[in-house]
């Protein structure tokens, strides 16, 4: 079972969110790779990536002298499984049209 504390913490951070679409984007990256276009040092990327890593969010392959990272999906389907797919999504779709009606009608009020 997936440490859901960690996970929100890992994904907390908008580098580490950035870090996950690029491996979405494209796996098997290395830490080089993933430092492009960051602005920040390589140690800096490092840290955001053992934090994903130890939140279960990548996992890491070794090729030779490389080290290729690669996104886990299945923390992120953890969280989704337990709380967001409960909800039809036309039951959340309904829900956020009232809400939105609701706070129409209260600007309307002031």
């Amino acid at each position: 079972m997936t440490d859901v504390d960690a996970v929100f913490r890992a994904l907390a951070d908008p580098t580490r969110r950035r870090i996950l679409d690029r491996l979405h984007e494209r796996g098997g990256q290395t830490l080089g790779e993933l430092c492009e276009g960051l602005g920040m040092s390589r140690q800096a990327v490092s840290k955001h990536v053992a934090q994903l890593e130890s939140a279960g969010l990548l996992s890491a392959v070794r090729r030779g002298r490389e080290k290729l990272h690669h996104l886990d999906p299945v923390p992120i389907q953890e969280i989704h499984d337990r709380w967001i797919g409960k909800f039809e999504r036309s039951r959340v779709q309904a829900i956020t049209a009232l809400r939105a009606a609701l706070e129409d009608g209260d600007d309307r009020t002031e």
